[in-house]
């Protein structure tokens, strides 16, 4: 089983289908640190496993806001590391420790200033970020309490590299901990359908990062993620397309890109949990579709109707058509019934081969042992405003 398996998943980056090409088609060379990095991914499981376990609660801002560690593996495996750069001290001399730190405070900026929510798990969790992972490890991933990044393939003669360091591309770094959002909200089983709901979602929130600290709308946005990872002599742009999956690369030694864009295309596969890093092109591009039908800033609108839908309406193992039914109910709670956001959605999910059931979705089930109902999300960005200088670790339900 893989290291991103469907119990205890270490969300990677780098889907494994890729690894395995370079591991068959690259040079020796190529071929020999593309084996070494599937083996070193394939025990992180195990370290996941203990730390849903036995790990303690991940540290916490006492007053809640922003709260970044940067640590460095020294090109070796323990976790966290020796700390580098904390939370408002000056850069370093060391991109990828500025790089982790900067993404890491896009991604907090994204979830905060527009979505109100307070780091990756609603309450004030501090955002521990490791850099230089062993060496020519091709990798970024989630471990369910922090952020880790390789360096690529950084170590190779230049006409060898395949892949820059994992701290490049801000997307890269909202992709995964957004993966952690995710942890803390729906949830969602990494396999499947639901698996490649979560990639998604991870990807989604990884443009809407990028897209964001950028100041870029959505007809502004490249629509890729990854992009600057690939290196200079790979036959690519990046690691995929939201705006046309199947197309962010085809090389000799990675292969094709594989994603399919409809549903007609969706790949019924044994591999990659069921082929969560390739269907996740599916939901990606109903994204892209129902944001630049919207117009502006992805974030406000598409964004805002994809968060709530993930924080409150997801299940564990939720699939696209639940996807679709959840994101064009929340749109008309949001935008009013028949508006143009509603629309697009509906659209959106109609251009990639998933017709709408527009037939009432239940209410969500109230918060266990609380008896309240989540507040609508323009209720809570509304008081949150208005509440400059609070705390925002409390709980944002109404009675």
């Amino acid at each position: 089983m893989s290291a991103c398996s469907q119990i205890h998943p270490v969300h990677c980056i780098m889907p494994p289908y890729m690894l395995t090409q370079i591991a068959t088609r690259g040079t020796p060379e190529q071929q020999s640190w593309a084996q070494r990095t599937l083996a070193i991914t394939s025990i992180l499981r195990e370290q996941r496993e203990m730390i849903i376990r036995g790990a303690a609660a991940a540290p916490k801002t006492p007053l809640g806001g922003k709260n970044r560690v940067i640590y460095t593996a020294e090109h070796g495996d323990a976790l966290p590391g020796q700390p580098v750069r904390a939370e408002g001290e000056f850069p370093v001399n060391d991109p990828a420790v500025n790089e982790a730190y900067d993404g890491a405070g896009a991604t907090y900026d994204l979830y905060h200033d527009i979505y109100i929510r307070d780091s990756v798990d609603g309450e004030g969790m501090r955002l521990d970020s490791t850099v230089h992972y062993q060496n020519n490890y091709d990798n970024a991933f989630w471990n369910g309490h922090q952020m880790v990044y390789g360096d690529g393939d950084e170590a190779l003669p230049p006409d060898q590299q395949l892949f820059n360091r994992f701290t490049i591309a801000v997307d890269v770094i909202g992709h995964e901990l957004t993966h952690g959002v995710t942890q803390y909200t729906a949830n969602l089983i990494y396999a499947d359908q639901s698996g490649a709901l979560n990639e998604s979602i991870s990807d989604v929130f990884g443009i809407l990062v990028k897209q964001h600290s950028l100041g870029q709308s959505a007809t502004e946005s490249d629509w890729l993620i990854g992009k600057g990872l690939l290196a200079a002599d790979v036959q690519g742009q990046a690691l995929r397309s939201m705006k046309a999956p199947g197309t962010a690369y085809d090389d000799p030694i990675l292969g094709k890109d594989p994603q399919p864009a409809h549903m007609q295309d969706y790949q019924n596969i044994g591999s990659d949990n069921g082929g969560v890093h390739i269907n996740s092109g599916i939901p990606n591009h109903a994204f892209y579709v129902a944001a630049t039908n919207i117009g502006g800033n992805a974030w406000e609108k598409a964004g805002r109707v994809w968060y709530v839908t993930l924080r409150n309406r997801l299940r564990a193992s939720s699939s696209f058509q639940e996807m679709a039914d959840l994101t064009y109910q929340v749109g008309g709670e949001l935008f009013g019934a028949g508006s143009l956001e509603q629309q697009a959605i509906r659209s959106a999910w109609n251009e990639v081969g998933i017709t709408v059931d527009l037939s009432p979705i239940p209410a969500p089930p109230r918060e266990a042992n609380t008896g309240c109902l989540t507040a609508p999300v323009d209720f809570v960005i509304s008081l949150g405003r208005r509440l400059t200088g609070r705390s925002l670790r409390t709980r944002r339900t109404l009675h």
